[in-house]
């Protein structure tokens, strides 16, 4: 290959060389696509690469922005969090936009979790699949990467439950039994409707009650 067919892309920061893979080979440019781990996710934010107040999360070897969250979305979360951290009595942990660690790759961070108790809290170590009782995730912009995107990787991960409360259409989508590329059980919940998690049906949410504007 003749050297003035061949062009290198560099990078000056460490860890974003990992980021940019870009080959032009006879004239045809050929990009290459780089799926991060946890553990590089992690030394971006270290090294400056992501900055400190970047609202990003890490789906699928994806770097991916996070909506940013306006006062019907906030009130929601509020409200959900509330009631479930009133009612808990020691059955569980409220997690409140933390992260959970699906697999190497995927590393999300859902409005809401109900995760199993822990005596140090996850001091060590974000908590799994097998530590979430229930997910939920407040959709208004962002509802296209929860349905499309977000609800497969939980599937796959194997969380149990996961709620996508859908602002747009004032209801809440339960899903349940999971497997390889989603959800077996797909139930939709209307004002009138009460939501309760499949682990604690005494845990009564009012639909109405909790999408009136």
């Amino acid at each position: 290959m003749a050297k003035e067919n061949c062009k290198c892309v560099r990078a000056d920061k460490p860890g974003l060389q990992m980021a940019v893979g870009m080959a032009i080979v006879t004239g045809m440019s050929v990009q290459t696509k780089h799926r991060f781990s946890v553990k590089e996710y992690y030394r971006m934010a270290e090294t400056g690469v992501l900055r400190p107040d970047a609202r990003v999360e890490l789906l699928n070897g994806e770097i991916i922005d996070m909506s940013p969250i306006g006062p019907f979305h906030g009130s929601i979360t509020k409200y959900l969090n509330q009631i479930f951290t009133t009612a808990a009595r020691g059955r569980w942990i409220m997690a409140v936009q933390d992260p959970v660690r699906l697999d190497d790759h995927s590393e999300p961070q859902p409005d809401l979790m109900l995760l199993k108790p822990v005596a140090d809290f996850y001091r060590k170590r974000h908590p799994g699949p097998g530590d979430v009782f229930l997910l939920i995730e407040v959709s208004d912009t962002s509802l296209a990467t929860d349905q499309e995107e977000k609800l497969p990787a939980y599937g796959r991960a194997g969380i149990k439950e996961v709620w996508i409360v859908n602002l747009a259409e004032q209801t809440i989508e339960v899903y349940r039994e999971p497997h390889f590329t989603g959800y077996g059980s797909k139930t939709i919940l209307r004002a009138g409707d009460i939501a309760a998690p499949q682990a604690f049906p005494d845990l009564a949410v009012n639909v109405a009650e909790l999408l009136k504007r």
